[in-house]
């Protein structure tokens, strides 16, 4: 039996590795990752805190049966609300909000987004599901907000509520899906 070796000049392919501070700012400063606005204190060890605005999705009322496929619509069971000064998300209650920034990704950077644990602790969740941000994208982002506890929270605009973590990719690719160019 041949045994085949790892000679010197062979390398291991690389792995996805998230970006610290200093590499986040890096790439922020030569303009391959673009955050508008962007506010330098809202870089941390591992990520960038996002900042809710004022815009919610609520979800209407219905008792009538929702098929889900593809040509299913959130927008057709949602209404659009500006809530300038708090917006009031009762328990067990599902909504859609959107960050301030404006996040544009060169095609070799991913990211994921998260919940920050100050406000996981008082049962909100930030962002439920879908929470991968492919490469190459540029938009805001929509988080779906959910009040786990049973209480009221109120949501106030311009909260970081959120973190975005950067991740180097293996090759390059750019989104061209159906949010590409997102808006709530």
């Amino acid at each position: 039996m041949h045994e085949k070796s790892l000679l010197s000049s062979e390398i291991a392919p690389p792995i996805m590795a998230v970006l610290t501070r200093d590499e986040i700012l890096d790439e922020i400063e030569k303009g391959r990752i673009q955050v508008d606005p962007f506010i330098p204190e809202n870089v941390g060890p591992g990520s960038l805190d996002l900042t809710i605005d004022d815009e919610f999705r609520v979800f209407r009322k219905m008792n009538s049966l929702i098929r889900v496929d593809e040509e299913t619509d959130y927008t057709d069971l949602t209404e659009l609300r500006k809530e300038p000064d708090q917006f009031i998300i009762l328990p067990q209650e599902c909504v859609l909000g959107i960050t301030k920034e404006h996040i544009v990704l060169p095609p070799d950077i991913a990211g994921w987004l998260q919940g920050r644990s100050r406000f996981a602790r008082l049962g909100l969740m930030v962002h439920v599901t879908a929470a991968f941000m492919q490469p190459g994208t540029s938009n805001r982002q929509v988080l779906e907000i959910y009040n786990a506890s049973s209480f009221p929270l109120a949501i106030v605009p311009g909260t970081r509520l959120c973190q975005f973590i950067f991740e180097r990719c293996e090759g390059e690719a750019e989104y061209q899906g159906k949010f590409k160019d997102q808006d709530l």
